[in-house]
């Protein structure tokens, strides 16, 4: 469940900080006080977008930060997955925003705004105020019966998506090689000649490296050729000038000290062990020498080589391996074409078969989401008669269409809000207070599947009041004995329900106006319930009222409501 939440230098706020406490907790307050303004700084910390303006104008920055207790093994494996391992069993998710970026971190590691996102899904589930318009979107409703009905659905959908991504791959692959005859022809004459210039080529496996290593080595003779001469000159025995004759000038005028003083014999076996390295390294470079010869016919040859490869390259790949690569391309490319209705038989054949398949795995996701369709039916028809519709008809009605990635349905959210009236499109008969109640009956269907731990609700009393304000008060209620509710509401009947009761209020501070919000203890729940019976004028009458509907909205909870 949500623990804290820790909101700096974002609108109206300075610096506020928040603790949740399990099952419901109610935010109050004003018109403007800044409600919107807290649900956004959450939304802001998983991932959300926004713009430079929230940031406080004599700030450099705006900070989020909330920190979670997750006990749910399956979600903290669920985390482990995204590399998101708990400290004590909590998460803590901070955002620092500036004007040109972000920085976003789970406990202390640098994350991407996906990432945050993706955590987030796992933590909390948001419903904002508008939300509940989604419903009218029958790829939202497909969406929604895929998540209710995920344990079987989720993998016929992915085999489906399979299926048809297999079908598409080889549909494009025979559709981009459909010619005619002219093509073919014209298309097997091109084939033909790049083969027969490959074939004649007849390259080999790092042939270019070594003809290269032979071409430097020619065409470079002369330089390498004069420069070993001089070597050998400076080197050898054969004049005054050579290492070899100076050293072996002072290998003899050494030889005759040693005798004289015995410690300098090492030295002289290091200057005979000189002497011979260094008569050893002449004679080689003297059979270097004698055995070079500069071959202007290999010469030309290598040159005319290299020449061919290089073209070759240019048309074909950058080096031998991709020209070979190519060419074996180009060789079944021929013998398609040279047997192209065989293979247009066979490609025909293949859809064929994939089509098959992918009809099949359409067949069973339609058979999973018509099963658990029946289940979500029955659910919401009960979850919303709780919500003060009396005589709902609902229903999931499935029409056919062509096989995609998603399967071959499409669904359809259908209602009668009255008796004796046919079932609806929700556009067709609903308001925005049921929309509102439907999406409070889905959430609840869909929370106890996914186990999300924490729900918040953005002002889910949009259009309502009476007893269907009382019915989803207490709907509201019995959630919060399952999950840890966060809603913002201004009627008293939800208000009253509260397990925790926090007000947001808007404050001047010299020439600043600045949100606030504090948990209230029970007197301060009372005048907070009668302000929002009373309106501006706060009675003894209201306070009873407020007082009362607390203690029936106690009465209710402990009785362990049951919907």
């Amino acid at each position: 469940m949500l623990l804290n939440l820790h909101v700096k230098n974002l609108a109206l706020i300075r610096e506020e900080e928040v603790e949740f406490q399990p099952g419901l907790n109610i935010l109050t307050g004003e018109t403007g006080a800044g409600k919107s303004i807290l649900l956004g700084s959450v939304q802001l910390a998983l991932g959300g977008k926004m713009s430079r303006e929230m940031i406080r104008e004599d700030a450099e920055y705006a900070l989020v930060e909330l920190t979670f207790q997750v006990e749910d093994p399956r979600i903290v494996k669920a985390l482990e997955k995204l590399e998101v391992y708990p400290e004590d069993g909590q998460v803590c998710i901070a955002r620092r925003m500036t004007g040109k970026r972000s920085v976003n971190r789970i406990n202390g590691e640098t994350r991407t705004a996906a990432q945050m996102r993706s955590v987030g899904a796992l933590l909390l589930d948001i419903h904002g105020q508008h939300e509940h318009q989604s419903l009218l979107n029958r790829k939202r409703q497909l969406d929604i019966l895929d998540e209710y009905g995920k344990e079987k659905i989720a993998s016929a959908r992915a085999k489906a998506a399979s299926a048809y991504q297999s079908y598409q791959k080889l549909y494009r692959q025979f559709h981009e090689g459909d010619m005619d005859e002219e093509q073919r022809k014209r298309e097997l004459s091109f084939l033909e000649f790049e083969l027969k210039e490959l074939e004649d080529a007849n390259l080999q496996p790092g042939e270019d490296e070594e003809l290269e290593k032979q071409y430097r080595k020619l065409s470079n003779g002369k330089k390498i050729l004069e420069t070993l001469n001089q070597v050998h000159n400076c080197t050898g025995y054969d004049g005054p000038a050579g290492a070899g004759d100076r050293l072996g000038e002072g290998v003899h005028l050494f030889s005759g000290l040693s005798s004289l003083d015995e410690d300098l014999a090492p030295l002289e076996e290091m200057l005979i062990d000189i002497d011979g390295l260094l008569n050893d390294f002449n004679r080689e470079l003297t059979d270097y020498l004698s055995e070079w010869e500069f071959d202007e016919e290999k010469y030309y040859q290598i040159e005319q080589r290299l020449d061919l490869i290089n073209r070759l390259k240019a048309k074909y790949g950058n080096s031998v391996e991709e020209i070979q690569k190519y060419q074996n391309r180009q060789k079944e490319k021929l013998v398609k074409l040279q047997s192209y209705e065989e293979y247009k038989k066979e490609m025909e054949q293949k859809l064929e078969e994939k089509s098959r398949d992918l009809k099949e795995e359409c067949k069973i996701l339609t058979k999973y989401r018509k099963e658990s369709a029946r289940q979500l039916e029955q659910g919401i028809k009960d979850h919303l008669k709780d919500l003060n519709f009396l005589d709902v008809d609902f229903a999931i009605e499935f029409t056919e269409q062509s096989c995609g990635a998603n399967g071959a349905d499409q669904v359809e959210f259908m209602i009668a809000v009255n008796p004796g009236e046919p079932r609806k499109p929700f556009d067709k008969v609903v308001s925005g207070g049921e929309l509102s109640r439907i999406m409070l009956a889905v959430k609840t269907l869909l929370a106890d599947k996914d186990q999300v731990e924490t729900l918040i609700f953005d002002e889910i009393d949009t259009g309502i009041s009476g007893r269907t304000a009382q019915k989803v008060s207490e709907k509201m209620a019995y959630i919060g004995t399952q999950r840890q509710v966060i809603c913002i509401t201004h009627l008293p009947q939800i208000a009253s329900m509260a397990d925790a009761h926090y007000v947001i209020e808007k404050r001047q501070q010299g020439e600043d106006t600045l949100t606030h919000i504090h948990l209230l203890n029970q007197e301060e729940t009372v005048t907070e319930l009668a302000r929002l019976l009373g309106g501006a004028e706060i009675t003894e009458r209201v306070l009873d009222s407020a007082r009362e509907m607390k203690e029936l909205a106690g009465k209710q909870k402990n009785s362990r409501l049951k919907l």
